[in-house]
């Protein structure tokens, strides 16, 4: 933004991070940036001719040209982009190229692609976007200004999601925002398509506890505390019994190690810092917090790091 600021917008960008943390939607925005009839600016102004066709409703732009690099990677493709860089821009001030995936590209293609990206033509932007920026040739990564995204925090994510229900009417109830954090991974993106499946898969305007647990594959919260019990208290029948109440379910047995292990995890975590677990666990409920606080006095620390080694174990096994 300061760059847009100070008008020194590069002719080369590679964006880099994991999955669904908006890189090509960032690229998309510094496109609109650097096309607005009032920019290069970083507020576009949302009402000329480029900020309308790229806006999320737009029909697209040609001046901005979006390329999967997954299936358009090789010698032949960066061919044809470079002869395309070469025409000048249809109305905007720029043409800029959007390349998805850029790791896709052959070493060959970079080859290619090199001389136009290293002296483009005054009129022309480059945009790379890739989850792995080392298999970026050197020789490009070199002629670009490198961008690193990181994945959201939990809590920032919690707030956007609640925003996203409340413009939607549902509800939903404590702990289930933990889970979509959870199997979202700390990627919006990801994060939004679970929490659009749970929204049409609930055949109310609440979202509940038991039906995210059942419609995202977790194992129910009653099955792991009733495990819990059974293992700190060396009750074996107890253990067996709720393991053939679970297999009676149908589920992936190896689910509910994973998610035993998980848990655990959690007891570590409030047995380490005494229950001030404020900010580690967003979207948990507050009686999920009172309920492991509990579990956690049941063994020592010594014990759960145990218990989460064996755990690891029998999945790596």
């Amino acid at each position: 933004m300061q760059a847009l600021r100070a008008d020194r917008s590069v002719h080369a960008y590679l964006f880099s991070g994991p999955r669904g943390c908006g890189k090509t939607t960032s690229a998309r925005i510094l496109a609109r940036c650097l096309n607005c009839a009032e920019g290069p600016t970083d507020t576009p102004c949302e009402v000329c001719p480029s900020c309308v066709e790229l806006s999320r409703d737009g029909d697209g732009s040609l001046d901005v040209v979006e390329i999967d690099a997954a299936s358009h990677n090789g010698v032949d493709d960066a061919r044809e982009l470079r002869e395309r860089a070469l025409f000048a821009p249809v109305r905007d001030r720029y043409k800029i190229f959007i390349l998805d995936e850029a790791h896709m590209v052959t070493q060959q293609g970079f080859n290619a692609l090199l001389k136009i990206v290293e002296e483009p033509p005054p009129h022309v932007k480059f945009i790379f976007a890739t989850t792995e920026p080392e298999k970026v040739l050197t020789t490009i990564r070199s002629r670009t200004h490198h961008y690193p995204f990181r994945l959201v925090s939990g809590n920032d994510l919690v707030a956007m999601l609640e925003r996203v229900l409340e413009a939607e009417g549902v509800t939903a109830e404590p702990g289930v925002l933990g889970l979509v954090i959870r199997s979202g991974g700390g990627s919006v993106r990801d994060s939004l398509s679970i929490l659009d499946q749970l929204i049409a898969g609930s055949s109310t305007a609440q979202l509940t506890l038991d039906d995210a647990q059942a419609l995202l594959g977790y194992t129910p919260t009653g099955t792991i505390d009733e495990l819990m019990a059974a293992l700190t208290a060396h009750d074996s029948a107890e253990v067996f019994r709720t393991l053939g109440r679970f297999a009676g379910t149908g589920r992936e047995p190896r689910r509910l190690i994973e998610d035993l292990l998980s848990h655990l995890r959690d007891l570590t975590v409030i047995k380490a810092t005494s229950g001030e677990v404020e900010g580690l666990f967003p979207g948990a409920s507050p009686e999920a917090f009172s309920r492991w606080a509990e579990q956690s006095q049941w063994v020592r620390a010594e014990t759960l790091t145990q218990m989460a080694d064996e755990a690891a174990n029998s999945l790596n096994s």
